[in-house]
């Protein structure tokens, strides 16, 4: 169960909860589901029953058992998605999903490739930006464009449109893309926020992982070049069979990995929602380290006499999900992801 699953799961029990007197209306039109907070429980929370206390007029416990109840009604609960609801603190809702879900997620990545948290989160609502002059301002705006699509949006930029996304400019203007290239200008003009102001140095074409921008586009190379070795092996991956529901390997490296993967479609939406393409950014350079760390640790192909396993077979299919990730998310920022690097 993705982030975007739960949300939908959680506003599904918000319109029970309304449809049987139990709260009273509007359902809001979101709920927003994240990390849980120090202190908190499971793999997600969210603070929808606080939200709602006021207008209830009832205390935010008793709100948030009254979802809890619908909650554990729902297909998802019933199918082993999600296999723990607590509540915590004054009144936030604690999500555990279930541990064999970390195969369901790979299987999903794949399925949709680099469009893997593409949805319609924003589906029904329209923007229209107006076209800036600066040049960050201008791959800002592009960028947010991309985003608010990729959440079922309508976003276009047109001229005389009400809406300026105001960025703090680049120092060099359009001089950024000739010292630069494409792809490096693109992400020393995205990576930092709205607010922050942009560096063009030559760092960003020092091709060493302490360069964040050769760090993601290494990493989808590597996710790439495994794919390549594994096919001269004979090696498929484990979801090759549509009936497969391989076992996935253990260990805080896997499990960092797979945290990312799953995280990918709420930070989609979050960057589209906030005009904030630097969060796809740094989101790509947590998806990069971990997965680094993932195959210098599980070792996804045999080494020297090794024999081709299962579990290699599992390892390569988190590698290209891994993949699939970095590829679409490098994509939206309008950067190039090299096959080979």
């Amino acid at each position: 169960m993705t982030p975007a699953e739960l949300s939908r799961t959680v506003l599904h029990a918000v319109c029970r909860a309304v449809e049987d007197a139990a709260l009273p209306g509007p359902v809001p039109e979101r709920v927003i589901v994240e990390r849980p907070r120090p202190g908190g429980l499971g793999d997600y929370a969210t603070n929808v029953a606080l939200r709602l206390a006021g207008p209830a007029g009832r205390p935010p416990r008793e709100v948030a058992e009254i979802l809890r109840a619908r909650i554990a009604l729902a297909p998802a609960a019933g199918t082993g998605g999600i296999t723990g609801v607590e509540i915590t603190g004054p009144g936030f809702l604690n999500f555990t999903l279930a541990r064999d879900s970390r195969a369901g997620l790979v299987r999903a990545v794949l399925l949709a490739g680099t469009r893997h948290g593409h949805g319609d989160a924003l589906a029904g609502t329209t923007a229209a930006f107006a076209p800036a002059a600066e040049t960050r301002a201008a791959v800002w705006t592009d960028t947010v464009v991309r985003l608010l699509r990729t959440q079922g949006a309508e976003a276009a930029v047109v001229p005389g449109a009400p809406e300026i996304l105001r960025v703090v400019p680049a120092p060099d203007g359009d001089g950024i893309f000739a010292a630069l290239g494409p792809d490096a200008a693109r992400w020393a003009l995205l990576r930092p926020a709205a607010h922050d102001r942009p560096g063009a140095g030559p760092s960003l074409l020092v091709q060493r992982e302490s360069n964040p921008l050769f760090q993601v586009r290494y990493a989808y190379a590597r996710t790439r070049a495994l794919a390549r070795d594994a096919a001269r092996l004979g090696i498929a991956s484990a979801y090759s069979d549509p009936s497969g529901e391989p076992e996935l390997p253990s260990g805080e490296e896997v499990s960092v990995l797979l945290t990312a993967l799953g995280d990918h479609p709420a930070v989609l939406e979050a960057a589209a929602r906030l005009r904030a393409p630097d969060r796809l950014a740094r989101h790509l350079e947590h998806t990069a380290e971990a997965f680094l760390r993932f195959q210098q640790t599980s070792r996804p192909l045999p080494l020297g006499d090794e024999k081709p396993s299962a579990a290699h077979s599992s390892r390569l299919a988190l590698a290209e999900a891994a993949g699939a990730v970095l590829a679409g998310g490098l994509s939206l920022l309008g950067i190039d992801a090299p096959e080979h690097l």
